[in-house]
């Protein structure tokens, strides 16, 4: 009775020989090893974007705040340059960028700031906009009560 147990709580091994040579289990984790690169590739290639996104909604902010910068300034063109600009940097701030240049000849007023993209597209520095604002045709303006 004891050889029929020790018979039974033994575990059995396959009696098949598989030569070394047989393609059986040739693929030795391949599918697994190509899965993994094909994912870390979809992986790079999607931050990659995600990147070039930023950078491109970081030049957009850039171009709407120095347009709405220009055209604060030059509301307050006629009072001189040092108002005009404090307005357009005013502007500029609250829009979350800095101003880098302010200029004001006669009714027109130029300006240029930047933008620093968040995380790593700030690698690529600033995103610069600029933008020019004062009247048009004839040079006549909106009267503006004053």
């Amino acid at each position: 009775m004891t050889d029929v147990v020790a018979q039974v709580s033994r575990p059995r091994r396959s009696r098949a020989k598989v030569p070394p040579d047989s393609t059986v289990c040739a693929d030795g984790g391949f599918a697994t090893v190509w899965a993994a690169g094909v994912i870390s590739a979809l992986a790079t290639l999607l931050s990659l974007v995600l990147v070039l996104a930023t950078v491109v909604v970081a030049r957009h902010r850039a171009a709407s705040a120095a347009d709405l910068a220009a055209l604060a300034g030059a509301v307050h063109a006629l009072d001189g340059e040092p108002l005009a600009c404090e307005r357009a940097r005013w502007v500029a701030d609250r829009m979350s960028a800095e101003l880098v240049a302010c200029d004001v000849r006669g009714w027109e007023v130029t300006v240029r700031v930047a933008v620093a993209p968040p995380g790593a597209a700030s690698v690529f520095g600033p995103a610069m906009g600029a933008a020019r604002a004062g009247p048009v045709g004839n040079g006549q303006t909106v009267d503006l009560g004053r």
